[in-house]
């Protein structure tokens, strides 16, 4: 375990949070300091323990730069509205989240005990949040050039493939373009049924044509568990059978 001059809790050993994320750093503070969440700081008294709120601010401009350079660069030809919508769903909290819980971010936050006692090493906003913070902090690290490498690492992989992109831009939109090309018709969402407590719900969604279930998606939300129907209906028609490629 190390402990950060700063932090009066221990913090598993960000060695191996480097090793995840594939760049070492030379003030190892910046690390540290991306995983406090403010409900830490707070119960320590911010005069002695500084949150990742304003890592937070600067992670989410570096990732809108370093991101939206990416995509330039990999697809020359695509109209700057799709460029845009490609980059919001890559920066959304749902995506940034994902990919906080492939490097198991959650385990090296520092969290107050509310957020401890609710799940907060779950919490989308919080894994997103730092994930954000992390970018930020390689960037006062390392410079454009190694935030710029993070990128490439991590979010080069959801729009190497054309298709993928389609996925992840606005999956409702795209099925509805793609139906009404193919059939002149679009699709209907139903909620199938949603469970837990009113703050808390998770809503199952189907997406349908003509009788057909194209796709299921669960969600927070029901306008989120209605993208990820549509994006599995996606994935079903560029199936061979469905006269996909």
């Amino acid at each position: 375990m190390t402990t950060n001059p700063l932090v009066q809790t221990p913090q598993p050993d960000l060695h191996l949070l480097e090793e995840k994320l594939g760049y070492h750093f030379r003030d190892r503070t910046f690390l540290q300091k991306a995983m406090v969440h403010s409900s830490h700081a707070f119960e320590q008294g911010r005069q002695i323990q500084k949150d990742n709120e304003t890592l937070e601010f600067l992670g989410d401009a570096v990732l809108d730069l370093t991101v939206g350079h990416a995509l330039f660069r990999h697809f020359p030809e695509m109209r700057e509205g799709d460029l845009t919508r490609l980059r919001a769903a890559l920066v959304n909290e749902r995506h940034l989240a994902r990919m906080a819980k492939d490097l198991e971010l959650g385990r090296y936050l520092l969290l107050g005990k509310g957020e401890e006692t609710n799940r907060g090493r779950e919490k989308a906003s919080i894994l997103s949040c730092a994930f954000e913070a992390v970018a930020g902090a390689i960037f006062l690290d390392g410079g454009y050039a190694a935030a710029a490498e993070f990128v490439e690492r991590y979010f080069t992989p959801w729009f190497d493939d054309r298709q993928q992109t389609m996925f992840l831009a606005d999956a409702k939109s795209s099925l509805q373009e793609l139906l009404q090309e193919r059939f002149n018709e679009g699709p209907s969402y139903v909620l199938e049924r949603d469970e837990g407590p009113d703050h808390n719900k998770t809503f199952h969604v189907s997406v349908r044509f003509r009788e057909e279930i194209l796709g299921q998606g669960s969600a927070r939300s029901k306008k989120e568990a209605e993208q990820e129907a549509a994006a599995m209906a996606l994935r079903t028609l560029a199936g061979p059978e469905h006269g996909g490629r």
